[in-house]
């Protein structure tokens, strides 16, 4: 067996946490390879929302293994409540892995990171201030603390050494250090990170992998959002496309199997950033409503509009797509007509592709207004049985992606699924 890769196709908030949870059980293993506490991942656990940001989504089934990899960054304040919250609803974390490589966020980070936003004025990026950029910034700089070095002996005078070079770069904004409240509750976050399975990831699910079992990496943010491919400079500070898994698990490129992106039937972007397709009037506020789109991490209202085609083909040729899950259309049900974009007009000519520099065009988006269904759909889970204009999007997003639907998502529960063609990687 090998590995397959689960990830979102547009600017995070697909839906991924559910399709996880729904594909765990066929897994031996689930795996985040990268992003940290700014990635919001929610199950519906027992009627109640729950909302992950750094555990793997397969923690609520207890024959699964989960891993955080090398290429996840860790603020061990947010981890420790995210443990505390799932074991008082009875789970084990016992069959939970860290990387020993795994990036820690310091308070400093956070600290840097507010800086940072703050100076930039007009031109903020609309940072999560989790700490993550600062984080990665040192990791590449080769400053950063890891997981493993916890369990050092010299562990307190290095984190005081970076300190001290965060609070000269604080100074430098104008910014004071005083920690002293955060930072006792950031070392206790370190000693239940000590009590837990530190591991050699790379060896552990190599091994996993020898033995024939079945991996499922878990991508966090989406494609749209990735430091290298996405709406530059409006991204994340981590690669979130599929080659990425293989640096952030440390697997070969010769085990990815499937890759499964998932797509909302529309478009959601929290904070700054270009967003061709954004609806600002009622049609965006009644999306905004109708699909509960605020951010799970910051509860900042996302921004919502149309499917962009153009964007999720891109998204699948990055990432090698070869299912596509589709999420929340069921927040469709009562548009009488429902848009797709299927080409830009950028200074009079017509394309399909997105430029490099898409921060700084101006793109009218080019929409196709497809009938809509006017019904619920939510407890049909035959696909034929689904309406005509129901089918009719559905097809075509594949058609213009080349790529077939696997599953499709018509509510927010675990069985509100469609299993329109079960995917080969289960």
């Amino acid at each position: 067996m090998a590995v397959d890769v689960l990830l979102g196709l547009q600017w995070g908030d697909e839906g991924k946490g559910k399709i996880v949870d729904y594909l765990a059980n066929q897994y031996d293993v689930v795996a985040r390879f990268q992003g940290g506490p700014n990635a919001g991942h929610t199950l519906k656990i027992n009627g109640e929302n729950f909302v992950l940001h750094t555990i793997p989504s397969g923690i609520f089934h207890e024959n699964v293994t989960n891993i955080i990899g090398n290429g996840v960054v860790i603020d061990p304040i947010v981890f420790k409540k995210e443990i505390e919250k799932v074991r008082a609803l009875g789970v084990d974390t016992g069959n939970l892995m860290i990387s020993n490589r795994a990036q820690l966020i310091l308070p400093t980070h956070k600290q840097l990171d507010a800086a940072s936003e703050n100076k930039k004025g007009k031109a903020k990026i609309g940072s999560t201030l989790r700490g993550i950029g600062p984080a990665y910034m040192d990791k590449t700089g080769r400053n950063g603390l890891r997981v493993g070095d916890i369990l050092t002996n010299n562990f307190k005078e290095r984190y005081q050494a970076l300190k001290l070079k965060h609070a000269t770069l604080l100074e430098l904004y104008g910014q004071e250090t005083d920690i002293t409240e955060i930072e006792k509750e950031w070392f206790e976050g370190i000693e239940l990170l000590s009590t837990l399975n530190i591991v050699s990831a790379e060896y552990v699910i190599n091994e996993f992998i020898s033995e024939g079992k079945n991996v499922l990496a878990e991508g966090a943010q989406g494609t749209m959002l990735d430091i290298d491919f996405g709406t530059y400079p409006f991204v994340t500070s981590s690669n979130t496309i599929s080659s990425s898994a293989c640096i952030g698990l440390g697997i070969p490129p010769t085990q990815i199997r499937e890759v499964i992106g998932i797509t909302k039937a529309y478009c959601t972007r929290v904070g700054s950033g270009p967003f061709p397709t954004e609806l600002t009037g009622e049609t965006g506020d009644f999306l905004r409503q109708k699909g509960g789109e605020f951010g799970a991490t910051t509860g900042r209202p996302r921004r919502c509009g149309w499917i962009d085609l153009p964007a999720l083909r891109y998204s699948s040729i990055l990432n090698g797509l070869t299912q596509l899950v589709i999420t929340k259309i069921d927040i469709l049900n009562e548009f009488e007509e429902i848009g797709i974009c299927t080409e830009y007009n950028i200074d009079g000519n017509l394309t399909t592709e997105l430029p490099y520099d898409l921060a700084e065009r101006n793109i009218t988006p080019v929409v196709k207004m497809l009938k809509g269904w006017n019904q619920p759909i939510n407890q049909i889970h035959n696909y034929e049985e689904l309406p005509m204009e129901f089918i009719n999007l559905v097809e075509s997003i594949e058609n213009y992606i080349g790529v077939k639907a696997s599953i499709i998502s018509n509510g927010p529960h675990r069985e509100e699924l469609i299993l329109k063609a079960q995917p080969e990687a289960v």
